[in-house]
């Protein structure tokens, strides 16, 4: 989860349509600033799905159309969000969790793919020049370790205080470093000064940094998703609007961006939606279903 921007000027157009008589046969959803509206001033969105974007993916799902979550959270954060919208209420569904370092069927919970690496050179980096900064790893089923507390609101479950060191002992999915004292900004150029060799890394909102293994996103977890049903990448709707959404976006055969979306990921898109506060991507699904 990360930290809702704000908007220096009104979002673009909604559109362009999609080509005539095309129909997603998998729809892919962010969650945090596309399912969910943020909570101004604050890192955290708020705890329910609207009633027309519930809707919305109730008919995709009716229409047999595979929806399928993609989410930085980790797994147990995003099964609150897929019990709202009903998914799995029929059969087990596919969930792309920490930026597509798992991928799960649900319900009940069952990890399918899980990708790890060797993290302690790039938390060591980071930590070097933001000596200060928060380090977190995922507890599965419980919470997260993290070095220091998080502010509220920011992660889900319980979270046990670890050493760094400890934290990145072994091979990880994932890493959340999140300074509170400086910006998405400043983390975009420490991103791109350090290299960060071995990783892959995504900027949030504010200076919140996920580290994941080379080649790993949530496009690679939806294709992996896409190979086992059958569907072809041509054939997918994503909608999304942060910078971790952007190989999601070009993966797809059509990559929408939230109209509050970062101006990266607004460039990026096939086309632009109206902002979560206006239930965009019901707006979007709506096209279709």
């Amino acid at each position: 989860m990360s930290e809702s921007p704000v908007a220096a000027t009104p979002p673009p157009p909604v559109g362009p349509d999609p080509a005539p008589g095309w129909v997603p046969r998998l729809v892919a959803l962010d969650i945090d600033g596309t399912l969910l509206s943020w909570v101004e001033g604050s890192g955290q969105t708020h705890g329910e799905v609207t009633e027309p974007v519930r809707a919305a993916v109730r008919r995709a799902l009716d229409a047999g159309c595979h929806v399928v979550l993609a989410s930085g959270r980790s797994p147990h954060g995003m099964l609150p969000v897929a019990d709202m919208l009903g998914l799995g209420a029929d059969e087990p569904v596919w969930i792309v969790a920490s930026n597509g370092a798992v991928v799960f069927r649900y319900p009940p919970l069952e990890v399918v793919h899980e990708h790890t690496f060797e993290a302690a050179d790039a938390v060591a980096a980071v930590l070097r020049e933001h000596p200060r900064a928060l380090v977190a790893v995922e507890e599965r089923g419980d919470g997260y370790r993290v070095s220091a507390p998080f502010p509220d609101g920011e992660l889900s479950g319980t979270q046990h205080i670890t050493p760094v060191a400890d934290l990145v002992a072994e091979p990880v999915s994932r890493v959340i470093i999140r300074d509170p004292e400086a910006t998405a900004q400043d983390f975009v150029d420490l991103g791109q000064r350090l290299g960060l060799h071995g990783t892959d890394y995504v900027v949030g909102w504010t200076a919140w940094l996920d580290l994941a293994p080379v080649g790993v996103s949530k496009a690679s977890g939806l294709d992996e998703v896409a190979r086992d049903l059958g569907v072809d990448p041509s054939d997918a709707l994503a909608i999304g609007d942060g910078r971790n959404d952007l190989e999601m976006l070009a993966w797809a055969g059509r990559g929408v961006a939230m109209g509050q979306a970062v101006p990266e990921v607004l460039a990026a898109a096939d086309a632009v939606t109206h902002p979560v506060t206006q239930d965009g991507a019901a707006t979007e699904i709506g096209r279709f279903f």
